[in-house]
């Protein structure tokens, strides 16, 4: 089977990208970048390890959850999760860090790559409680490359079109899900112990 070994081959199989896709890549946070963040409800983390083993993880808030500090630097709020800390491992031992924003609805994203560091100051958890309850930790990232991302992904998805969407008949619920997965599980007390950490433990 053909692949694609060297860069050499790579350059020779792929069309130069064109001025508009060089252009659009900045080193700092504009405002047309500000403005897309502040309306993100959405986005997914890119780390890797010390290895370069990769891991993506989603991550979401109301609109705006993640702050522009200054023209360079992002905080965003860590919320109750699995507590698996994946990204977080990573990030204690290779702080590179990529970030892709979405808006629900528009048909371009945002991405953003930078070191990060986990800020744990209790004054700046506390700037990010929801409920009465700080972030359990606050990732500051420095932005070193900033750029819009063009939409064809999103609208051959049609990822915002409800009447697209494909039918979800099949799919078990998350508990059931790892219960199958896992015969050691147990499919009543996992769909419990899910139901119970998101009514009790979103903040």
């Amino acid at each position: 089977m053909a692949e694609i070994c060297s860069l050499t081959e790579l350059l020779a199989a792929y069309p130069k990208p064109s001025v508009l896709a060089y252009k659009k890549e900045l080193a700092h946070i504009d405002r047309q970048a500000r403005a897309f963040i502040a309306r993100s409800s959405f986005l997914v983390i890119a780390t890797a390890d010390a290895d370069g083993w990769p891991d993506a993880s989603p991550r979401g808030d109301p609109p705006g959850f993640v702050v522009v500090e200054d023209e360079h630097r992002l905080l965003m709020p860590d919320r109750p999760g699995n507590n698996r800390v994946d990204s977080f491992r990573n990030l204690v031992v290779n702080p590179k860090i990529g970030m892709l924003f979405f808006v629900p609805g528009h048909q371009y994203s945002l991405r953003i790559n930078g070191e990060a560091h986990l800020l744990t100051d209790t004054a700046l958890r506390e700037r990010f409680a929801v409920n009465g309850k700080p972030a359990r930790a606050v990732v500051e990232v420095t932005a070193r490359q900033v750029f819009f991302h063009c939409g064809k992904s999103l609208i051959r998805a049609k990822l915002w079109n409800p009447e697209h969407w494909p039918s979800r008949d099949g799919l078990l619920s998350l508990g059931r899900a790892i219960a199958d997965q896992n015969p050691t599980v147990d499919g009543d007390k996992a769909e419990e112990f899910v139901a119970a950490s998101i009514r009790d433990h979103l903040y």
